[in-house]
């Protein structure tokens, strides 16, 4: 068993794309190698800025030999197939075998191959999955056909300890490799893995990307800690940064005081986005004076000159920022507004202005259904939600959207409710995102995302499989966590339709074309509503098929109280009573389907109260009758466990109804009125969820 080395050594990579990288260049050998019938015991991938590295263990020094059985024509085949046959495998009929089948002899052709040398069959493998590697950006360089994502400069190849010849584009296979562009230029040889992984730590290059990130993330925490200070977690930036060094060298720079006072978003933001540095927290959580940045050298003063430079280019960038900044609130907040005419949301919806109008509305609409909720201040934040996109902040950098606004607005007088709305009206922005819970900001955010789905929905721009190019699925998880955080309790339809009437006197949607109808669309955003809370709540153990069983029954567009609904339909399915309920009820359906089906009709549970013949069937539907009383009681009261506790009471009626009554009785009329019966279990059940679509 033998050891396969790789290294392809370029240009830098974008840190973006290695991680993909080494784990396409793993797959793809893997799946070359057992193509090739190459067993082996491991492999494993890493990447750096400039090199891509790919080893195996336990690889055979060949391959095994193979023996192939091909079945021929009959022994008694017309000469013209027996030839054709013989010159597909390359034998003579003496070197077929027979054997009979089903009483008949045909040929076979026993075909032995022979394994080659894994050294001859490897750099065939290597090229293929060089070649395969997909990139999301390649280029050309110098007079070479060949793409890659970056210039090529080496490629290493060594097998069992020793040179594995093979070409790649313009390259030739070597056994040597260089260490760090700086610190260590020189031609390294390498033997194999440990001995490639040991010669390059030594020329100052950390080929494993996690080993550099956790030295990244370690260094910083103790540096940071030597100022009594903390890193603000940033997962994406540490994973960018590690892609930027092959020998990181943690610093610690200053930010020059004159620039404190800028908003703290925009000073992490610009030195995130252009400088690639960690910001720092004091101990109250707030922005400190201090960054760290990550070095891909060594220094003889100890980074002193780097981290000079580094805090003169940051120093640079803060002026411009407060510059910005300083421009930006010259102009006041709402005399950006007229701005958004200029701005198209969609070509079919309008602009960002028709949005806005829209927004605005239907924000004062649901500020009706929300506690706390001041309606002129609702309207203003509705209005100047979208501002800031016209300001140079939010142009320079486009994640402050909503920020820059509360900043502005702030500014500008608004009072902080409005202020706070303006930054929070985009979220939540996924499952990891806070959610609003002030009145204002929480009537905004439902406004801006429903105004949206309703929009996307009604010129059929609905998601389709994995594609949701205007993230409709997220802004519906976004209303859905809006409304049951805040434990909101809204009618969606009426709400649904409203912004589709909005839709229609809009003037650049006169031009554009009329949107579907109010009832098209708001059932269909009631059922796309339904798919994303199955996902919402599939981490919390609640069956999708209860949200189903209670979506399927119509009317339900209170999402607070279908949840309840669904509650205590899970705590009854739980319970031996409800357990024989469904079991029963599944009885019932299946006996209903099949005379149905049978007589070419459906029964609608009219029960003649005369035909009933037995004790049991009796019982069951004078129960049935009461019941249904109590139930819609109940069910007008909310009071979804007394609901519940009202079908438990039926189950030992439904379980001697079909124990001692014969649903198919000889009088065709007795036999009618008990499938009408048995229809009348069925909508008392189906009163409170379609059971039908209820699992077990």
């Amino acid at each position: 068993m033998a050891e396969l080395l790789l290294e392809i050594l370029s240009e830098e990579i974008p840190a973006r794309m290695q991680a993909r990288a080494a784990d396409d260049l793993q797959r793809l050998m893997g799946e070359g190698l057992k193509k090739a019938g190459l067993e082996f015991n491991n492999t494993r991938s890493y990447v750096t800025p400039r090199r891509l590295v790919y080893v195996a263990d336990g690889i055979p020094e060949r391959t095994p030999d193979i023996s192939e059985e091909r079945k021929g024509p009959a022994t008694d085949a017309p000469e013209q197939a027996l030839n054709g046959f013989l010159g597909s495998v390359s034998l003579t009929l003496d070197q077929c075998e027979t054997r009979e089948i089903k009483g008949r002899e045909f040929y076979f052709a026993v075909i032995e191959k022979p394994g080659s040398q894994t050294a001859d069959v490897l750099p065939n493998v290597i090229a293929n999955a060089l070649n395969a590697l997909p990139w999301a950006k390649s280029m050309k360089w110098a007079n070479h056909d060949m793409r890659w994502v970056r210039p090529l400069h080496g490629l290493v190849s060594v097998f069992d300890n020793a040179l594995l010849p093979m070409t790649f584009g313009p390259l030739s296979s070597t056994n040597t490799t260089v260490g760090h562009r700086f610190l260590a230029p020189d031609v390294i040889t390498v033997s194999d893995f440990d001995d490639y992984k040991s010669k390059l730590l030594a020329a100052k290059v950390m080929i494993d990307p996690a080993e550099r990130r956790e030295l990244i993330a370690t260094g910083a925490t103790k540096l940071a800690a030597t100022e009594d200070l903390t890193v603000k977690d940033d997962r994406g930036l540490l994973d960018e940064v590690t892609g930027l060094v092959e020998w990181p060298v943690v610093l610690m720079g200053q930010i020059d005081d004159q620039f404190m006072d800028l908003p703290p978003e925009v000073l992490t933001t610009s030195m995130r986005s252009h400088q690639k540095y960690f910001s720092c927290l004091d101990a109250d959580g707030k922005l400190a004076n201090r960054f760290i940045v990550v070095a891909n050298t060594e220094t003889r003063d100890g980074g002193a000159q780097i981290v000079a430079g580094n805090v003169r280019v940051l120093n640079a960038r803060l002026a411009d920022a407060r510059f910005v900044w300083d421009q930006d609130r010259m102009k006041p907040l709402a005399s950006r507004v007229p701005t958004l005419k200029d701005r198209v949301f969609h070509a079919k919806l309008g602009t960002l202005d028709d949005k806005a109008d829209r927004m605005q509305a239907l924000a004062a609409e649901i500020a009706g259904m929300v506690e706390g909720a001041d309606k002129d201040k609702v309207r203003s934040a509705a209005r100047l939600a979208k501002a800031d996109l016209s300001t140079g902040m939010v142009g320079e950098f486009p994640d402050l959207q909503g920020i820059m606004g509360r900043y502005y607005a702030l500014h500008d007088g608004e009072s902080a409710d409005v202020a706070d709305a303006i930054a929070e009206h985009y979220a939540p922005q996924g499952p990891g995102d806070t959610c609003p819970t002030k009145p204002v900001s929480v009537c905004v955010a439902l406004a801006d995302k429903i105004d949206t789905l309703v929009g996307f929905f009604g010129i059929d721009e609905k998601p389709t499989g994995s594609k949701d190019p205007f993230a409709l699925r997220r802004a519906a998880l976004g209303v859905i966590r809006l409304i049951l955080e805040n434990g909101l309790r809204l009618n969606l339809l009426p709400i649904f339709n409203d912004p589709d009437k909005r839709y229609l006197k809009s003037p650049r949607e006169k031009v554009a074309g009329k949107i579907n109808s109010n009832d098209e669309i708001g059932l269909s955003l009631l059922g796309f509503f339904a798919d994303r809370l199955k996902v919402h709540l599939k981490e919390q153990g609640v069956r999708h098929d209860l949200i189903d069983a209670v979506f399927s029954v119509g009317g339900e567009d209170d999402l607070v109280r279908l949840l309840a609904r669904v509650d205590a339909l899970s705590g009854f399915l739980s319970t031996d009573d409800g357990a024989n309920l469904l079991a029963a009820y599944k009885r019932a359906a299946n006996i209903l389907r099949i005379e149905e089906k049978k007589d070419a009709t459906t029964y609608s549970g009219s029960v003649d109260a005369s035909l009933l013949v037995a004790d049991e069937e009796r019982a069951l539907h004078d129960h049935l009758q009461a019941m249904g009383k109590d139930i819609a009681t109940d069910m007008e009261a909310e009071n979804f466990a007394g609901v519940m506790a009202k079908l438990a009471s039926a189950r030992p009626l439904v379980d001697a109804f079909f124990d001692e009554v014969t649903v198919n009785a000889d009088d065709a009329a007795v036999r009618v009125n008990r499938l009408n019966l048995l229809a009348l279990v069925r909508q008392s059940v189906d009163a409170i969820a379609d059971f039908s679509r209820i699992e077990g």
